[in-house]
C-alpha cells in the first residue's frame, strides 16, 4: 500500500460531485434551492440538451457580495450555520456548502451576481480544476445568475452514464416541479431549448395554488382531491388527497414535504399506505401532495447527502399523526361530497374554494343537502316503517350489548358465543319483497344518490338525482356497508381473546424480545399474550378470538418486525378486518337479486349514512354520476 496523503482540492471537490451531482436535474434542484434561500420571488431555469450543454438558473434574491463571490466556489462555505445549534435547527433548503463546488469541478461554472445594497454587479468563473478565481464586473440586475456549461467535460467516464436528451429533461422537469409546490410565493418559469415550458405566477390564494397543483399534476388530480388543513400535538399537516377512485398505476404523483423540503421517508411512505388500505384497489397507488409543518429541533435534515431523507425525532408520533388524519379524511367522504353543486346553496362555510376542507379538529366539514342522512330508510322515501337492513342494523346493535370489561379472560362459552355472533353477523337476511311507491319529491329535498328508480339485470341500481342518472353495484356497496357495521360492533365490545391450550414457543432476535416486554400492555390490548422466557425467545400465551386461524407466530414475527422498524404496528387490525372482509363478501346481497324500489331506496340512504361507501372492500367504486350534460353529450342534444 502507498503512503497515506492528502486528496488534491480538485480530486476531492470531484469525489463529492459523484455525490451531489449525478445528472442535470440534481444542479437545478442544488442551484433554485439557493435561490429561495437568497429570498428570490421570481426564478428562471434555461436549459439546452436536457441540460447537459447548458443550464442556466437566474434569480431576483439578495444577490453575492463582491468579497464573497470567490468565497462561494470554496468547499464547506456556507453563510446559512455557524454553529452546532445551527444545524439542530436549520430552516433553509441548503446549509452543507458543498454543491457549487462539486458543481463547478464538473463543468464550466459562471457566477454572476449583484448583492441587492450594491450599484455594480460582479462575475467569477471556474472551469473544473484547481484554479484561482479571478473577479471581473458585468452587468447584471439585483439578483443572481449561474451558468453551467458542458456538464462533466472533464470526465468522460461519467458522462457516458447520462441518458438522453428527452430522459434528462424529465427528470429536471420533475424537480422543478417539486420545489414549485413548495413554494406558492415564487414564481417559476422553465424554458428547454428556448421553448417555454412551463410559466407559473405567484398563486397566493386558495384557489390559484389549486391552479398551480393542476398545471403541474392535471386538473384531475385536484378536481378529485381533498383539501386537509389539521393541527395536533405541534404538528401541522395541509395539502390535498386524492379519492381512492383517483388512484394511480405507479408512485408518480406522491409529493410529500417537510418544512418546505421535498422529503421522501419509509415512515411516511408507510402511514399514508395504512390509510388507504381499506379503500384502495390491490396494485394501485395514491395520489397526493401534502405538507407537513414541526419544529425544526424535531426533524434532522443532515441525513443524506442530497437531503432527501430526514429523521424524525419521535417517529410514532408523526406515523400515528399522518395516520389517523388521512385515515379520519378519506373515512368521512360520502356521496354527497363527491357530486358537483347544482345552486349556489350548495357551498357552504365548510367549504375552501369550492372543496371540502378538514378543519382544525381533523373532521371533514363539507357541504351538504339539507337532507337529513341517519343511515335508516324513513317512510319519507320508502314507505314502509321498517326494512330488513335496518333489522341487520339492529340485530349488529344488539351483539355490540355482549362486550366483556377489558382484562377479563371469557369463559369457553362466551369464545364459543362471540364466534357465534360473529358469524351470524355475516349471514345475508332476507330482502322484503313487499311493493313500495317511490314518492314525489322537490329537488331541494333530494337525497345525494338520488331516489331508486329500476334494478339493472339483478345487479346495478338505477337512481335519479338532482344532477342525473346514479347508478350503483348494490353487492359493493352492501359488502362496504356491511363491513364498516361488523368492524364497529367488534370495536364496541374491544377483542374477545382465547388462552392457548398449549402456549407457543416463539424464537426471535434479542432486539425483538426487547421489543416484546417493552410493548406488552400494546399486545395485551390487541388480544395477544406475550411472555418471554429466555434472551431470544417469547411465549405466546393469548390469541384474538377472530385469529384462531391464523398463522400467529408469523403475524407476531411481522408486528415486531414493523415496530422495529415504523415504531408501531396495526398487523392484527389488519388481519382481523381481512377476516371481516370476507364475512362481509359472504354476507351481502347476491347478483340476480331482486329488489323492491324501497328496499334499494333503503341502501342508497346507508350508504349516504356509511363511513367510505364510495369504494367496497377490495377498492373497486360502488356507485358512479352520469350529469344531464354527459347524457346530452351521448345523444348529440343541443348540437
Amino acid at each position: 500500500m502507498p503512503n497515506i496523503h492528502l486528496l488534491s482540492p480538485r480530486l476531492a471537490n470531484q469525489i463529492a460531485a459523484g455525490e451531489v451531482v449525478e445528472r442535470p436535474a440534481n444542479i437545478v434542484k442544488e442551484l433554485v434551492e439557493n435561490a429561495l434561500d437568497a429570498g428570490a420571488t421570481r426564478i428562471d431555469v434555461d436549459a439546452e440538451q436536457g441540460g447537459i450543454k447548458l443550464l442556466r438558473v437566474r434569480d431576483n434574491g439578495c444577490g453575492i457580495e463582491k468579497d464573497d463571490l470567490p468565497l462561494a466556489l470554496s468547499r464547506h462555505a456556507t453563510s446559512k450555520i455557524n454553529t452546532l445549534d445551527d444545524l439542530e435547527a436549520v430552516i433553509t433548503m441548503g446549509f452543507r456548502g458543498e454543491a457549487l463546488a462539486s458543481i463547478s469541478s464538473v463543468s464550466r461554472l459562471t457566477l454572476t451576481s449583484r448583492y441587492h445594497e450594491a450599484t455594480d454587479a460582479w462575475q467569477v468563473s471556474a472551469e473544473g480544476r484547481d484554479m484561482v478565481t479571478s473577479v471581473s464586473p458585468a452587468a447584471h440586475p439585483e439578483g443572481t445568475t449561474l451558468e453551467v456549461r458542458d456538464l462533466f467535460f472533464n470526465t468522460p467516464a461519467r458522462r457516458k452514464f447520462l441518458r438522453t436528451e428527452k430522459t434528462e429533461f424529465s427528470h429536471l422537469e420533475e424537480h422543478l416541479k417539486k420545489l414549485a409546490l413548495s413554494r406558492y410565493d415564487v414564481a417559476f418559469c422553465l424554458r428547454h431549448n428556448n421553448r417555454v415550458i412551463h410559466q407559473l405566477r405567484v398563486a397566493s390564494r386558495g384557489i390559484e395554488q389549486e391552479r398551480r397543483v393542476a398545471a403541474i399534476l392535471s386538473p384531475q388530480f385536484i378536481d378529485n382531491a381533498l383539501h386537509v388543513d389539521t393541527e395536533a400535538a405541534g404538528l401541522s399537516l395541509s395539502g390535498w388527497v386524492a379519492l381512492p377512485t383517483f388512484s394511480r398505476s405507479q408512485a408518480d404523483m406522491q409529493y410529500f414535504y417537510v418544512n418546505g423540503r421535498a422529503v421522501r421517508d419509509r415512515l411516511v411512505v408507510h402511514a399514508i399506505k395504512q390509510a388507504y388500505r381499506d379503500v384502495l384497489f390491490h396494485g394501485r397507488h395514491p395520489a397526493f401532495v401534502l405538507y407537513l409543518t414541526l419544529d425544526p429541533k424535531l426533524v434532522d435534515v443532515n441525513v443524506h447527502p442530497t437531503k432527501h431523507e430526514v429523521r424524525f425525532r419521535d417517529g410514532r408520533l408523526v406515523h400515528d399523526f399522518l395516520f389517523r388524519t388521512l385515515h379520519r379524511v378519506l373515512a368521512d367522504v360520502r356521496p354527497s361530497d363527491q357530486l358537483p353543486p347544482t345552486n349556489a346553496d350548495a357551498l357552504g362555510a365548510g367549504m375552501a374554494d369550492g372543496k371540502p376542507t378538514v378543519a382544525s379538529d381533523g373532521v371533514l366539514h363539507p357541504a351538504r343537502q339539507s337532507l337529513p342522512v341517519t343511515g335508516q330508510a324513513t317512510g319519507e322515501f320508502t314507505g314502509q316503517e321498517r326494512l330488513p337492513w335496518q333489522a341487520q342494523a339492529s340485530s349488529r346493535a344488539a351483539i355490540g350489548n355482549q362486550a366483556q370489561p377489558f382484562g377479563q379472560r371469557p369463559s369457553g362459552n362466551q369464545v364459543a358465543d362471540q364466534l357465534s355472533a360473529y358469524q351470524a353477523m355475516s349471514q345475508p337476511l332476507p330482502l322484503s319483497g313487499q311493493p313500495a311507491v317511490m314518492p314525489a319529491t322537490d329537488d331541494g329535498d333530494m337525497p345525494p344518490l338520488g331516489l331508486a328508480i329500476a334494478q339493472l339485470h339483478g345487479i346495478y341500481i338505477l337512481a335519479q338525482n338532482t344532477v342525473g342518472l346514479v347508478l350503483v353495484d348494490m353487492h359493493a356497496a352492501h359488502e362496504r356497508i356491511t363491513y364498516e357495521r361488523l368492524k364497529l360492533a367488534v370495536d364496541q365490545q374491544q377483542v374477545v381473546s382465547q388462552p392457548l391450550l398449549v402456549p407457543e414457543t416463539l424464537a426471535v432476535s434479542e432486539r425483538e424480545a426487547d421489543m416484546a416486554e417493552q410493548h406488552a400492555e400494546e399486545f395485551r390490548q390487541l388480544g395477544v399474550e406475550l411472555a418471554r422466557v429466555g434472551p431470544e425467545s417469547l411465549l405466546i400465551r393469548q390469541i384474538p378470538v377472530l385469529l384462531q386461524q391464523a398463522v400467529v407466530p408469523q403475524l407476531v414475527t411481522d408486528m415486531l418486525g414493523d415496530l422495529l422498524e415504523h415504531g408501531t404496528s396495526d398487523r392484527i387490525q389488519a388481519h382481523r378486518n381481512e377476516i371481516l372482509s370476507t364475512m362481509a363478501c359472504h354476507g351481502s346481497v347476491r347478483a340476480n337479486r331482486k329488489l323492491t324500489i324501497a328496499e334499494m331506496n333503503a341502501l342508497l340512504r346507508d350508504m349516504e349514512a356509511t363511513e367510505r361507501s364510495g369504494q367496497c372492500n377490495h377498492g373497486r367504486p360502488t356507485w358512479t354520476q352520469l350529469s344531464m350534460t354527459e347524457l346530452d353529450k351521448l345523444f348529440l342534444r343541443g348540437r
